[in-house]
C-alpha cells in the first residue's frame, strides 16, 4: 500500500454516524474547528461561525444546483433499477451517459414515464451509453425523474427504518444559493448556511463569492489505487466570473484570508489559479486530482463536511489539514458522535 494511500480512515466505526437525514435549523448542525498551526480542536455549532471570521476575509461558495437526474426504471423481467443520467450526448436528448447497476451493453430498461432505454456500450469512466426511445427532456424529467441522493444515505435509513422525512429532499439537497443547474451530487458543505447566517456574516465585513463547479461522477467515483497518484479525477464543468476572480486576487493582494466552501469550490480555485496564486476567470474543465503532497495556492482556510473513506473530497481535505491531523480531528468526531456525510456535521480548517 503507497504511504499516501488513507488507510488508516478505514478501520473507523462511521457507519452507525451517517446522517440519513437533514438537521433541521439548517445552521443548527455541529461544527469541529482545526487549528493547523497549534494542531488544536474545538468543538461549536454552525451559526458560531461569524464568530470565527474576521472583516476583509472571503467566503468562496459553489452555486451549482442539483438537477433531477435519477430516473426510476425497471428491467423486462419487473425488477426496480434506475439510471443516473450524468449526460445528453446527442442534441436530440435521445441518446445519455448515465450510471446504472447491473446492466450490460444489449439489455433494456423501460424507464418511468414509458421511454426504453438500450445500453449500447461501457464508457471508459464506467458508466454507460443508452439510446432512448424517447427524448429526455426538461418536462419529461421534471415529471418522472428525481434529485438523486448518495446511496449510503437511502441505506441509513433503511437501517433507520425511515420512510417519511419533515423536510423534502428536493429542497433540502440544495443548499439555498444554488442557482445554476448541473450538479448530480449536492456540495454539501454549503447546507449549512441560511439567508440568515450569511447576512450576518456579510454584516461583519465578509466578502461572500460564487463560483460554479457542476459535481459530478469524477467527485463521488471511489479511490480504489493502491497508489492514489495513480488515480484518476474526471473532468467536471466549472466557471469564474470577472468578478470574483477579481476580487478573490485584491483581496490576496492586501492579505486577506480566502475560505473555499466545500471540495468544489477548493478544486475550482486550484484550476483557476496560476503558480503564484492568482486567478483568472472563464470556464475550464477540473481534472485535478488533490492528494496530500499538493501545494494550496489560493485558500488560507477550508470549510468542508466529514467525508467518506478512499474518496476523492477526504484525499483533498487531508492534503490541507495533513493527514495525522485529520485523522486525529476524525478519531475525535466520531468519539463525539458527530454526524458524518452529505447531511452530516461540517468542519472548519484554518
Amino acid at each position: 500500500m503507497s504511504e499516501t494511500a488513507l488507510s488508516e480512515f478505514e478501520g473507523l466505526e462511521i457507519d452507525p454516524l451517517i446522517a440519513s437525514r437533514p438537521a433541521e435549523p439548517r445552521d443548527s448542525s455541529r461544527l469541529i474547528t482545526i487549528d493547523r498551526r497549534t494542531g488544536t480542536m474545538s468543538h461549536r455549532i454552525f451559526r458560531d461561525l461569524p464568530d470565527l471570521l474576521c472583516p476583509g476575509d472571503v467566503l468562496v461558495l459553489n452555486r451549482s444546483k442539483v438537477w433531477k437526474a435519477k430516473l426510476p426504471a425497471r428491467k423486462p423481467t419487473g425488477g426496480r433499477s434506475e439510471l443516473l443520467l450524468m449526460r445528453p450526448e446527442a442534441p436530440a436528448l435521445t441518446v445519455w451517459s448515465a450510471l446504472a447497476r447491473k446492466i450490460q451493453p444489449g439489455q433494456k430498461l423501460v424507464c418511468q414515464g414509458g421511454a426504453e432505454a438500450l445500453c449500447v456500450k461501457r464508457n471508459p469512466d464506467g458508466s454507460f451509453l443508452f439510446e432512448l426511445s424517447a427524448p429526455l427532456d426538461g418536462p419529461y424529467l421534471e415529471k418522472n425523474a428525481e434529485v438523486p441522493l448518495p446511496q449510503y444515505i437511502l441505506k441509513a435509513r433503511k437501517r433507520a427504518d425511515m420512510t417519511e422525512n419533515s423536510v423534502p429532499d428536493d429542497s433540502r439537497y440544495q443548499t439555498v444559493f444554488a442557482n445554476a443547474p448541473g450538479s448530480i451530487a449536492a456540495p454539501t458543505a454549503g447546507f449549512h448556511f441560511t439567508p440568515e447566517l450569511l447576512e450576518k456574516i456579510k454584516a461583519k465585513g465578509v466578502d461572500v463569492r460564487y463560483i460554479t463547479l457542476h459535481i459530478g461522477w469524477g467527485t463521488f467515483k471511489p479511490v480504489r489505487n493502491e497508489d492514489p497518484s495513480a488515480h484518476l479525477m474526471l473532468e467536471e464543468a466549472c466557471s469564474m466570473t470577472d468578478g470574483t476572480s477579481s476580487a478573490l486576487n485584491a483581496a490576496a493582494e492586501k492579505g486577506a484570508r480566502i475560505i473555499a466552501v466545500g471540495t468544489s469550490s477548493m478544486r475550482t480555485l486550484e484550476t483557476f489559479s496560476d503558480e503564484s496564486g492568482r486567478l483568472s476567470s472563464g470556464e475550464r474543465k477540473a481534472g485535478l486530482f488533490i492528494y496530500p503532497g499538493h501545494r494550496f495556492k489560493t485558500a488560507g482556510a477550508f470549510l468542508t463536511n466529514l467525508h467518506v473513506p478512499s474518496s476523492a473530497p477526504l484525499y483533498m481535505t487531508a492534503a490541507f489539514a495533513g493527514r495525522e491531523l485529520l485523522y486525529k480531528a476524525y478519531k475525535a468526531a466520531v468519539e463525539k458522535k458527530y454526524r458524518f456525510y452529505s447531511y452530516g456535521d461540517s468542519m472548519l480548517i484554518v
